[in-house]
């Protein structure tokens, strides 16, 4: 979770340099997911979609809960991973870029309420299996992080994300055929709600530490050295507060 790695639940990178390397982590951890969801798609194929068949989640049936975990690694065909693929890489990375460790805790939430939303309420006793529950939880996770977490950037990525991605939402609501909405709903809540749950709880405006990472304030020798604006920082209750954080980690201040 970018700094919450170190023992902080929730927190993430507090500057570009912590970004920088949580996003390369987040590239390789997608790249990763969909070398194996294609690796399951080959096996799949071989055996005339005998695992889709097998692992996958139907409405009621209690041998299938444990499917609520397999089932987005398997598609019932090559179209169906093509489609799936795209989106799944884009928005897991944005999910991922502000934590690795609190991507994989969203990823198991949203797997969780989209199979659970697919056992409970669907109808016909048909197997649903496929990424797209994933996908829509990540959409929803980008869309509000920037809120939660009070980040400009992941903000104004949620913003571009929703106006760009919108036309997703027609296929998380009942009417279109061949297609698990409630899967896609059940995402889409896994992730809103997931946005909550591991959202930003650092305080803001906290005291600066020791080097020996000890709570306390810099040496004399320490504020010397520091330049005439940080002399003057922004007050924690200053309505531009966050925006200044903001660019101040990303070196514009």
């Amino acid at each position: 979770m970018g700094g919450a790695d170190r023992g902080r639940t929730g927190a993430g990178p507090v500057g570009p340099e912590e970004m920088i390397a949580e996003a390369r982590k987040a590239f390789f951890v997608m790249f990763g997911f969909l070398a194996v969801v294609w690796l399951a798609q080959l096996a799949n194929f071989a055996d005339h979609y005998a695992l889709s068949r097998e692992y996958g989640v139907v409405s009621g049936d209690l041998g299938t809960l444990p499917g609520i975990l397999t089932a987005p690694f398997l598609h019932w065909s090559w179209a169906h991973i093509e489609s799936n693929s795209g989106p799944l890489f884009v928005f897991g990375f944005l999910a991922a870029y502000r934590g690795v460790v609190r991507f994989l805790g969203l990823s198991l939430l949203v797997a969780v309420t989209s199979g659970l939303a697919v056992w409970f309420l669907e109808r016909g006793g048909a197997e649903t299996v496929g990424a797209s529950g994933l996908i829509f939880g990540y959409f929803g996770y980008v869309v509000v992080r920037g809120l939660f977490d009070r980040h400009l950037i992941d903000t104004l990525i949620g913003v571009v994300m929703a106006a760009s991605f919108a036309y997703l939402l027609t296929v998380a609501v009942p009417g279109t055929p061949g297609v698990s909405w409630l899967a896609h709903l059940g995402g889409l809540v896994g992730g809103l709600a997931g946005a909550w749950l591991f959202r930003d709880r650092r305080p803001r405006g906290r005291p600066a530490r020791r080097p020996d990472g000890a709570p306390g304030v810099p040496d004399a020798p320490a504020r010397a050295e520091l330049p005439a604006r940080a002399e003057l920082p922004a007050r924690a209750d200053h309505p531009r507060a966050d925006l200044h954080k903001e660019l101040g980690d990303l070196g514009l201040l």
